[in-house]
């Protein structure tokens, strides 16, 4: 079983940046396909931007203001968002893959084994 543990988050003003990272108890991420979603209030989880080996990938929509990052280091998987906007309030998940093919894009919330506890990102002037 892996934790992840993630960090980051609260509240900002509209076209303030943030940085949400995300890391695992006891284990290196350095191996696992990893992800950001995020789920706004009675809406589906959807998919914000990972890396699979090769290459971050990201919805269309969060294209040029999200950026996923890994420092193995560290251990620490960041999501940097920048010029937030009030549609940007949700909750925030990191989640990690085991098994996959390098280079391929997973942008399914089932298709990954580990969920961070989520954390709450709220725009709002």
């Amino acid at each position: 079983q892996v934790q992840l543990v993630q960090s980051g988050g609260g509240l900002v003003q509209p076209g303030d940046s943030l940085t949400l990272s995300c890391t695992a108890s006891g284990r290196s991420l350095e191996t696992y396909a990893v992800a950001w979603f995020r789920q706004a209030s009675g809406k589906e989880r959807e998919f914000v931007g990972g890396w699979s080996g090769r290459e971050t990938y990201y919805e269309d929509a969060m294209k040029g203001r999200f950026t996923v990052s890994r420092d193995n280091g560290r251990n620490l998987v960041y999501l940097q968002m920048n010029n937030l906007k009030p549609e940007d309030t949700a909750v925030y998940y990191c989640a990690i893959m085991s098994a996959y093919y390098s280079g391929h894009y997973y942008y399914a919330p089932d298709e990954y084994d580990y969920w961070g506890p989520g954390t709450q990102v709220t725009v709002s002037s």
